[in-house]
């Protein structure tokens, strides 16, 4: 079986050092061990889950805790929550508000962005970042974890350049990359360079751009973050697990868990019999009792004259499972408690595992509040990265689009909320403090200059007022 070490990517030495030999100071130094303790945790693994005991008899002894993976759980619920279909992506512009809506769907934006969310809100970061082949005529939006994003400028209003490490196999040959977002005069640049696994140093490959000048004067990169506070951390552009101050509970979870299970063990049928019964004779005649294999804790001898004179007496202890599993839902309400979710929106269904209790969703406050902040956070990373998918269409692709204007995000909270007595609210509020074309921007998905020309009666432009002006 293959090792954390093995399987979880760590940024090789020789591309920090790079990076550091260009005047960048890397400041993810106290956040990878961070990183790390989430990570362990989202994974169910570490010292909690596999531990050393020892019994009676001094023997050390290897124990595995049984884990329902209720960290990972609560990532995933959020990302269900955050990327449920439909999600439409709206722009001024009508050419690219159909250019994006045709190639997000293209490249399956939304429906990779839920593991790209789940990521993101386990380990506190992920990112978006665009990749281009020119001489395929190709661009995607790659998607990187935590200890892949390596900010290099930044201040309290976000990160404007950033490094991202990575794997590639070209021609067969696995190399280290890292590709640099900059910002230079005449625009943002993609930066990409290769180096050699053994010898750490940098190899050219033809076709690979080392310096891609996109023209973009908006970032071609858009960092994804909780919209938590880091409270470990007091100066860093790195976020925070939405469990990472709920730990304690995520282990509760485990522990009441693994302990059900551990009754069903401890609580099944012992045998014990009288050791005339399994005596047996060996070839030199002496007397010796049937071995019983070391896994075996079902049967066991008694010594003769002890106990009630039966020669076999079965033994089953009562169970206590009724207790477990309360305290198993009240490990889990907590947890859903302190992970944003409110107090009952996780629950225990038939078979103990966890469960989304749907209908209390709809009058959670705590929840839509919380998916509130998620969602204005996240707006402003996708709207980031479709400026600049928009831009290097034009820029490389000959899309030939203009200037997106504002971007904004339509979120289908249905899961959350009535979306029907929602829309029968704005309805209703028509002409009072709402226009006809805010209605049709909000529930049609159409830009303001389309929602303004599609109206029934539409009126001129110039012709809406403000509400309150005469």
């Amino acid at each position: 079986m293959a090792t954390s070490e093995e399987v979880d990517y760590t940024v090789p030495l020789h591309v920090r050092k790079y990076l550091t030999s260009l005047g960048y100071e890397l400041c993810d130094g106290v956040m990878t061990d961070l990183i790390e303790q989430w990570r362990d945790c989202y994974a169910s693994r570490g010292e909690f889950y596999d531990y050393h005991d020892k019994d009676g008899m001094g023997h050390t002894l290897k124990i595995h805790r049984r884990s329902c993976k209720p960290a990972k759980r609560v990532c995933k619920e959020w990302a269900a929550l955050m990327f449920s279909d439909p999600i439409t992506v709206s722009c001024e512009d009508e050419a690219c508000n159909a250019w994006l809506a045709d190639y997000l769907e293209r490249i399956n934006f939304f429906g990779n962005g839920k593991q790209l969310v789940q990521d993101a809100f386990a380990l506190g970061t992920g990112a978006w970042a665009l990749w281009l082949d020119l001489t395929a005529q190709k661009m995607q939006v790659r998607r990187y974890k935590a200890k892949q994003v390596l900010p290099l400028t930044w201040d309290d209003d976000g990160v404007t350049e950033c490094a991202f490490p990575s794997r590639v196999a070209i021609g067969g040959k696995v190399l280290d990359q890292v590709q640099l977002h900059v910002s230079e005069p005449d625009g943002y640049h993609i930066k990409t360079v290769l180096f050699d696994r053994k010898t750490k140093k940098r190899v050219s490959v033809d076709g690979v751009v080392d310096d891609l000048a996109t023209d973009c004067e908006t970032p071609t990169f858009a960092l994804v973050k909780p919209a938590i506070s880091n409270t470990f951390v007091d100066i860093t552009p790195y976020g925070q697990s939405v469990f990472a101050d709920s730990i304690d509970e995520v282990q509760a979870v485990d522990l009441c868990f693994d302990a059900i299970f551990n009754e069903v063990d401890l609580a099944k049928l012992r045998i014990f019999i009288d050791d005339m019964l399994i005596d047996v004779q060996d070839k030199d005649g002496n007397r010796q009792a049937i071995p019983f294999g070391k896994n075996d804790n079902t049967v066991y001898r008694r010594v003769s004259g002890v106990g009630d004179g039966q020669p076999i007496v079965p033994f089953a202890p009562s169970m206590r499972t009724e207790q477990q599993v309360s305290a198993y839902r009240l490990a889990i309400q907590k947890l859903g408690d302190d992970c944003g979710f409110g107090k009952k929106y996780f629950d225990i269904d038939a078979a103990g595992g966890m469960k989304t209790a749907q209908e209390v969703v709809s009058d959670n406050a705590d929840l839509m509040r919380n998916i509130r902040s998620h969602e204005r956070l996240m707006q402003g990373a996708i709207a980031d990265i479709c400026r600049a998918l928009c831009h290097c269409a034009t820029r490389f692709l000959g899309a030939g689009l203009g200037d997106p204007g504002t971007i904004t995000v339509n979120w289908d909270d249905s899961v959350i909320v009535d979306t029907q007595a929602e829309k029968a609210q704005d309805q209703s509020e028509l002409n009072v403090t709402l226009n006809p074309w805010e209605y049709r921007r909000k529930w049609y998905g159409e830009s303001e200059e389309e929602a303004k020309a599609n109206v029934p009666g539409a009126i001129a432009e110039d012709d809406y007022a403000s509400f309150g002006e005469q």
